[in-house]
């Protein structure tokens, strides 16, 4: 191979852009072509390494199928970096294909590795994991093996089993540090603080405080009856209520929650679930029908009992009854959930993350930007959101997958 290729390479395996554009900025041939896109995709100039790296895939003959397979592994890497969800999901599964059948079993692992983080991010986790366990992570080296324990924390973040993602980050740090590139360290180091960072807050006989996640798996295990408003759904240890398609009852749900063991007057139930400022009979009648259809909803979790003054949630089992809430109430919560993660993203890849229509999404952003909130870079197709860090966000809990019991 040639000398100035092979160093290239090298300098880009050790996170050395610049090194690697010393030696095939000038050049024009295939491989050179997909180094320097890959050395640009570093530098973060995502729009012209994907140009370049299509131009490689073009130049290499029909003899390089290898070779191209690896050009369309490094466009979906950027694909996925940039938060475009609309790539082409098979061309990548097609590649690692071709990859696996001509032997590269490294770059096959790290091909089915940008497959299973596509899927975290969209929430998929069932498949994530049946996908994550045919990868031999020692197949990988060092700077593929922390984006693979990074996959691994974030499934088990996802499904609030901590002491496993503790791990799992522990191992990516590990593997960062034998990569010895500060860009991933420090990438590590910002996932990690998903541990140590307010997930929720915890409302119980009218006091609240925040929790940080491994003490929210502690109380979804507790047995209590928690009125969870990250998920709109009510549960205790065994039994999971969804109520994210009934915001009503879900409201009626929460409000009885948060006044528990006491009871909520019927005129403030009105105010939280139908907006109502002045209540007539009309509003009476349908709060006793909402009241009704919450009782057969909570029917194995808890009775709605109808007092002097209103209404009250009796748990069945005789346990507490606590509201768990995002740390920071936002009507377009799960949209700056996504965007905390510093990245860019078009309000189509969104939707897809989210499992909204585009329409939607689009006129949560255009509030949320009326609102400072957020900003948008560039114009028409190539529009992307992004916003820093907002104070108590992000929270896993408002993130698509499945927790325990779900």
């Amino acid at each position: 191979m040639d000398s100035m290729i092979t160093a290239a390479a090298r300098a880009l395996a050790a996170g050395d852009p610049l090194g690697a554009l010393k030696r095939v900025a000038l050049r024009d041939d295939a491989p050179a072509l997909a180094l320097r896109g890959i050395a640009m995709a570093q530098l973060g100039d995502l729009a012209r390494a994907k140009a370049l790296l299509k131009s490689a895939a073009r130049a290499f003959g029909p003899k390089e199928a290898m070779a191209r397979a690896r050009c369309i592994v490094a466009e979906a890497e950027i694909a996925l970096v940039s938060r475009d969800l609309a790539w082409p999901a098979k061309a990548l599964a097609s590649a690692r294909a071709t990859l696996e059948a001509h032997g590269d079993r490294m770059n096959a692992a790290h091909a089915r590795n940008l497959e299973v983080r596509r899927l975290l991010l969209i929430g998929h986790l069932d498949e994530a994991e049946r996908m994550l366990a045919e990868l031999d992570p020692a197949l990988l080296p060092a700077v593929s093996r922390a984006a693979y324990e990074l996959v691994v924390a974030g499934i088990a973040v996802r499904r609030l089993q901590t002491t496993a993602a503790r791990a799992a980050f522990t191992r990516a740090e590990q593997a960062a540090r034998a990569a010895n590139i500060p860009a991933l360290m420090a990438e590590v180091e910002s996932a990690a603080l998903v541990l140590n960072t307010p997930a929720a807050r915890l409302m119980r006989r009218g006091e609240e405080h925040p929790l940080l996640l491994e003490e929210v798996e502690t109380l979804l295990a507790s047995g209590e009856l928690v009125v969870d408003a990250c998920r709109n759904v009510v549960r205790d240890a065994g039994v999971v209520v969804s109520l994210a398609t009934r915001p009503v009852l879900f409201a009626l749900a929460r409000a009885m929650g948060e006044a528990w063991p006491g009871d909520v007057p019927r005129n403030m139930l009105l105010a939280r679930a139908f907006r109502a400022k002045h209540a007539d009979e009309s509003h009476r009648a349908r709060l006793r029908v909402e009241m009704g259809r919450l009782r057969a909803e909570l029917r194995t979790l808890a009775d709605v009992k109808a007092t002097k003054g209103g209404f009250a949630l009796v748990p069945r089992r005789g346990r507490e009854v606590v509201v768990l809430a995002p740390p920071v109430e936002e009507q377009h919560a799960a949209v700056l959930a996504f965007l905390a993660d510093g990245e860019s993203w078009s309000s189509s890849a969104l939707a897809i993350a989210i499992g909204a229509s585009p329409r939607t999404v689009q006129r949560a952003l255009e509030q949320l930007a009326a609102a400072g909130k957020v900003q948008s870079l560039g114009l028409g197709r190539a529009r992307r959101w992004m916003t820093p860090p907002v104070l108590g966000f992000p929270t896993i809990l408002l993130l698509p997958g499945p927790l325990p019991n779900e």
